[in-house]
């Protein structure tokens, strides 16, 4: 069996007076884990909880007047979000060219923090059946706070499918945007285990910009999900967000705050429906191969596409779709393949030749010598689904390799 947590967001119909509880906690809760922060970036970045509960508990408890148990979940917010910075650094090395001009790299760690971890909204951690429960069938929400327990409805139909038994509810995480509190709160639920003997499916999906998702399956179907509306709607809010830059006011800096929070859901929303239609296509027991992207540098390997198209691949959210590819394909017993991105564009599908002068980026073609001749977005898809039946075959690891000349 394997595991999946989804992340649950409920709005909440507070009061005034709720909301002054909420704000009161949540504000001290803030505090309290800055000041656990700064203790860990002024002692060698000690992210042992358990250490820090015990040498720091009565100083939190008495100083910002937690109650117990949110004193100790300050202690778990900060180490988390420590240890969540630690892995962002260590996928983003410092990069520099060398007196030879060539690329170098440099992993990152949290040694390279010039000052220690800020928690700047408002934001309180509540533990199930300790700091918040479900009252009444389930219809409120009961959560305590600084005072007493505070007892709220919230929005949502949907809620019922996760009460079923099936979901572990975890400690959720109270807070406030634009004056409205919700509580989000991660569920969890095992489901049966992704086996290569059982897959149906094999779906290479090549990502990109023009199409946003060109796939090609087993049966030698190809599809393409075309990106051109997507573009000229982000060139849209790139020339306006340009156009408030230039400004350097305070209200153009909240309408920019406006703008890329509206930008962000717009693209989640492009992700999910995208990810949606693929998992809902080809239903269970399929395995969904990717290109591994991972550390690839657009900058380098777009120098003379110009920079508003070098803008759009560093800016768009690829590792939000294979994210959101993964998780709804494991509620269907399938599973997402990242497999190398190395030649996948150069390699010829049917003769198996690889080389980089066969694909045309102007007419978007890639002709080979041996007569083979296809969109060079579907080479890349067709290549991609080579690699996941390599895989299901028994090759942990399967990529494309170059002969060599004394090959």
């Amino acid at each position: 069996m394997q595991s999946l947590t989804k992340t649950i967001k409920l709005r909440l119909y507070t009061s005034a007076e709720q909301s002054a509880m909420f704000r009161q906690m949540s504000e001290q809760y803030r505090e309290a884990c800055n000041f656990v922060s700064q203790y860990i970036f002024d002692h060698d970045f000690e992210l042992n909880s358990a250490k820090l509960n015990k040498i720091l508990y009565r100083e939190v408890r008495s100083k910002f007047g937690l109650k117990s148990q949110l004193a100790q979940s300050t202690f778990r917010t900060a180490t988390a979000r420590y240890k969540t910075t630690q892995t962002q650094l260590a996928q983003k090395p410092y990069r520099y060219k060398d007196q030879q001009g060539e690329y170098q790299s440099i992993t990152r760690t949290l040694e390279w923090l010039v000052k220690p971890v800020l928690f700047r909204r408002p934001q309180c951690e509540l533990v199930r059946d300790r700091d918040y429960s479900f009252v009444e069938n389930s219809d409120v929400l009961s959560i305590n706070t600084l005072d007493k327990r505070a007892k709220v409805r919230f929005a949502g139909d949907f809620w019922a499918e996760y009460l079923d038994g099936s979901w572990n509810l975890g400690s959720a995480k109270l807070l406030n945007l634009k004056g409205i509190w919700y509580l989000h709160i991660p569920a969890t639920k095992s489901f049966e285990e992704f086996s290569r003997e059982n897959v149906q499916h094999v779906v290479g999906i090549d990502r990109g910009l023009r199409f946003l998702a060109v796939t090609y399956d087993e049966h030698g179907k190809t599809e393409f999900t075309r990106g051109k509306q997507i573009l000229r709607k982000r060139h849209s809010f790139l020339k306006v967000r340009q156009q408030l830059q230039t400004k350097c006011t305070k209200s153009a800096k909240r309408v920019l705050k406006r703008l890329s929070e509206r930008e962000n859901r717009w693209m989640s929303d492009v992700n999910h429906c995208l990810s949606k239609t693929l998992v809902e296509k080809y239903g269970s027991n399929t395995l969904f191969v990717l290109e591994d992207l991972t550390g690839i540098s657009f900058e380098e390997t777009n120098l003379n596409r110009g920079s508003k198209a070098n803008n759009d691949l560093r800016s768009w959210a690829f590792y939000q779709l294979e994210q959101f590819l993964a998780y709804k394909a494991r509620e269907r017993c399938s599973e997402v393949l990242k497999v190398s991105a190395r030649y996948t564009s150069q390699r010829c599908p049917k003769c198996g030749s690889i080389s980089k002068e066969n694909r045309h980026h102007h007419t978007h073609e890639y002709i080979c010598t041996c007569g083979y001749r296809s969109n060079d977005d579907r080479i890349g898809a067709m290549n991609i689904q080579v690699l996941g039946t390599l895989w299901i075959s028994g090759e942990d690891r399967p990529h494309f390799e170059k002969a060599t000349a004394c090959e």
